[in-house]
């Protein structure tokens, strides 16, 4: 299965490279200065990021939260989302996000593991996290990633009413969010 996750990763880098997408300077060519990156959402103080850290990367995302029957009530399954640079209107996948919580970046295969360690709830929307990492892999977007925070998210609650059905009876709900990643600073 890992060798599979792999043969995929690589596959999704190289179809970017080949197309061009990949962001950064050619042979030759000095690289563009970048402004500073910016959250553009507020945060809640339940959620900031402890002193230490520094923004290294801010994508939009959507996807789906996924539901299982669990004693006549819809329990969390699995988040499955795809995200992109927070302003490219291309939508242009750049990493992926699934069950652990893990992000795992398409272009690089670095990834983060994490652990909520606290929620900022929000009327008709699944809560706002804040996710301190467990483990990462690589050294691209991901690696050494310390905290993540989901802001901004919309949709993606369970249903309201009880199910009736067994531990194979599944619903997604779609959602968005904006997920900022920090990186110890230096």
């Amino acid at each position: 299965m890992k060798i599979a996750k792999r043969l995929i990763l690589t596959t999704a880098a190289l179809t970017a490279v080949t197309a061009g997408t990949l962001v950064g300077a050619t042979v030759g060519q000095a690289a563009t200065p970048q402004p500073p990156l910016r959250l553009g959402v507020t945060v809640p103080d339940a959620l900031k990021v402890p002193d230490g850290n520094k923004l290294t990367g801010v994508f939009s995302a959507a996807g789906v939260q996924t539901y299982t029957c669990t004693n006549s009530a819809w329990t969390l399954l699995e988040p499955a989302a795809t995200l992109w640079a927070k302003h490219d209107r291309t939508h242009r996948p750049l990493a992926l996000h699934s069950r652990g919580p893990v992000w795992v970046s398409t272009v690089d295969g670095s990834a983060v593991n994490g652990s909520a360690i606290a929620n900022s709830p929000r009327t008709g929307t699944i809560p706002e996290l804040l996710v301190k990492a467990t483990a990462t892999r690589g050294t691209g977007v991901f690696g050494g990633v310390s905290y993540v925070q989901r802001l901004a998210t919309t949709g993606g609650v369970a249903p309201a009413t009880a199910c009736t059905g067994t531990s194979t009876d599944q619903v997604s709900v779609q959602y968005t969010a904006t997920y900022a990643f920090y990186k110890p600073a230096k």
